[in-house]
């Protein structure tokens, strides 16, 4: 009995200790481990990806040629002093899904870009808010059974608004499925 307890423990500390985040020095070298987005420094309308270390730091050494996937297409982006600037203008405001795969793992960032007479403003959307705010609506309307028509109505309306705004399905799905990977460490 007390060999079964003790192999019980050594495979906890075991699992403890090879689920615990991996620090910038043991990490790989080199490579993007985080990013985001803001406007370009110049003012032109196209997105500057700043190369991040894990504690939210910018990386001024991360230099050279990075691939990214940006609603779904292939960019080559040239990164130089940790700043990479994506070859397109931001015409409207829209919805960008950012994605970023190298040799430990892939980062994934969900960003709604607000263009306005002073530029482009790209804000942050948490995974989260894609879950919670349609199951806030079917919550109210399954408490409230008048509201179910003004309930579906919402639905179809955020829906459609997400839809035409460049926010599909896959960038949906992908951008929840980064969100959990990022909170479980994988």
């Amino acid at each position: 009995m007390k060999t079964l307890q003790a192999l019980k423990s050594r495979f906890f500390l075991l699992f403890v200790l090879f689920s615990l985040p991996v620090p910038d020095a043991l990490a790989m070298e080199g490579g993007i481990r985080n990013f985001e987005v803001r406007e370009n420094l110049i003012k032109n309308d196209k997105l500057a990806i700043i190369a991040l270390d894990t504690l939210g730091n910018p990386q001024e050494s991360i230099n050279g040629t990075f691939q990214f996937k940006i609603n779904g297409f292939k960019q080559e982006l040239q990164f130089r002093d940790g700043v990479g600037i994506t070859p397109h203008a931001i015409e409207s405001s829209t919805f960008v899904f950012i994605k970023h795969q190298n040799q430990s793992g892939s980062q994934g960032k969900l960003y709604y870009v607000m263009k306005s007479s002073k530029g482009i403003n790209p804000m942050y959307i948490n995974w989260y808010y894609l879950i919670l705010i349609p199951l806030a609506i079917i919550l109210l309307g399954y408490l409230f059974k008048r509201l179910i028509v003004v309930a579906i109505l919402l639905l179809v309306g955020l829906f459609l608004f997400n839809y035409s705004k460049g926010l599909n399905l896959e960038s949906l799905f992908d951008t929840i499925v980064h969100g959990i990977r990022g909170m479980v460490g994988y």
